[in-house]
């Protein structure tokens, strides 16, 4: 089991993740023959804040409130 990230370490991870590309995003075309290793790379970052008790799907609108809508899907 992992340990869990310090404050400082975990709200690090949340605004780095604000900038990854979803999931959804990454295709063959966009990144090429890298494709897998950055959709490897956002499901390692998703699985480490879920075991940090975090929504990924709520990060953004945590890091961003102003310029996030009331209601988001990603």
């Amino acid at each position: 089991m992992t340990e869990k990230l310090s404050p400082s370490a975990l709200n690090a991870l949340k605004i780095a993740f604000t900038y990854m590309p979803k999931a959804i995003e990454v295709t063959k075309y966009e990144y090429s023959d890298g494709f897998q290793k950055v959709l490897d790379h956002v499901e390692t970052v998703r699985e480490i804040l879920l075991i940090n008790d975090v929504d990924p799907d709520e990060v953004y609108g945590e890091i961003n409130p102003e310029n996030t809508p009331n209601s988001t899907y990603y």
